[in-house]
């Protein structure tokens, strides 16, 4: 009986200990992961001249420029892709999907996008991407006015398919390869909030009514772009 007291009285005295200890030498937090620098938004504001943006180049300018005014976490080097579908001068078609890179792509809050292209444009699954009115904010952070908001300017240029790739045929759906702002021509549009007019696809919607500003605004738009990181 000695014993077994002998034992029970050294157990209590080392939980004892022990208890002490964590409670001077508390197990250290864990610190949050950091924050995915941003590597996707809509633009904040359109170029103010229609569906003229200066071409592709003039376009991914655009998206380089306001990121880089941001104020928002960024990688260092990365490279801005607008995501629009064009028709290169051999005539061949130029796909938005092909410009952007690869993934990962992040909003400015940090939230996941899409992980993949294929993820993007649901190649395998639809609706594998978070491309939505909670989801795809500007590079400032800010939410875009969607359907039943004023102005609704859910209307996103994109000139491609719901694939990503640059429509087929003879019908004008990039206003001139991004270097029109006449009442004629069209471009491809997708609705960021994936909602109005019965169509629920971010990236091919439904054809602007012409390629001025005043075209775009009559339709809900504003000339804003999808702006992604190619690396």
């Amino acid at each position: 009986m000695r014993v077994a007291s002998s034992l029970a009285g050294s157990v209590f005295v080392v939980c004892a200990w022990s208890s002490a200890a964590l409670a001077q030498n508390p197990a250290p937090a864990q610190t949050p992961a950091p924050q995915q620098p941003m590597s996707f938004f809509i633009t904040s504001s359109g170029k103010g001249d229609g569906a003229n943006l200066g071409g592709l180049a003039g376009a991914d300018a655009r998206c380089t420029e306001l990121a880089a005014a941001s104020g928002t976490p960024l990688a260092p080097g990365r490279q801005w892709r607008a995501y629009l579908s064009a028709i290169g001068q051999d005539g061949r078609p130029i796909n938005a999907r092909d410009r952007i890179g690869t993934g990962p792509w992040h909003n400015a809050k940090g939230a996941l996008i899409a992980a993949t292209v294929a993820d993007l444009h649901g190649d395998i699954i639809r609706d594998r991407n978070q491309i939505n009115k909670m989801n795809a904010l500007t590079e400032k952070g800010a939410t875009v006015n969607g359907a039943g908001d004023t102005p609704n300017i859910h209307d996103i240029l994109t000139g491609s398919d719901t694939e990503g790739r640059a429509l087929p045929g003879r019908i004008d759906t990039t206003c001139e390869n991004w270097t029109s702002n006449s009442t004629t021509g069209s471009a491809m549009v997708g609705h960021h909030d994936r909602t109005g007019g019965g169509s629920t696809s971010w990236n091919s919607a439904h054809p602007s009514r012409g390629c001025s500003q005043q075209n775009l605004v009559s339709t809900g738009g504003a000339g804003l772009l999808y702006c992604f990181a190619a690396n």
